[in-house]
């Protein structure tokens, strides 16, 4: 029922760009802040970043300020990452995330990730 359904990734050169876009489904998708998040192997997942709900207030890992863009449509129901200036050490599984923002301890959910592969 619900869903988080990325695309965007695969493989790029160094200073390379992608869009990533998640489309969601099964929820009230207004009343969720909305985030990408990442993982490479060996690693923890890690946030990239996140748009409020309504305020539609971002927040950035310093690693990509400046290069990433994080935006959402709640018509669309749709939240996009906008990525720039690549580089290798981008290289994971990006992860789209949901967060009710009406409540401590509301549901959450994630998508399924998406590869994305910087190398010459």
């Amino acid at each position: 029922q619900v869903q988080l359904v990325e695309s965007g990734g695969g493989l790029v050169q160094p200073g390379g760009s992608l869009k990533l876009s998640c489309v969601a489904s099964g929820f009230q998708f207004a009343d969720y802040h909305m985030g990408w998040y990442r993982q490479a192997p060996g690693k923890e997942r890690e946030l990239v970043a996140t748009i409020d709900d309504f305020s539609y207030r971002t927040n950035y890992a310093d690693s990509v300020k400046g290069r990433f863009t994080i935006w959402r449509d709640n018509v669309e129901r749709a939240v996009y990452l906008q990525m720039a200036s690549l580089r290798p050490q981008d290289t994971a599984v990006y992860y789209c995330h949901a967060q009710y923002s009406r409540a401590i301890g509301g549901a959450q959910y994630w998508g399924q990730g998406t590869q994305v592969t910087v190398s010459p």
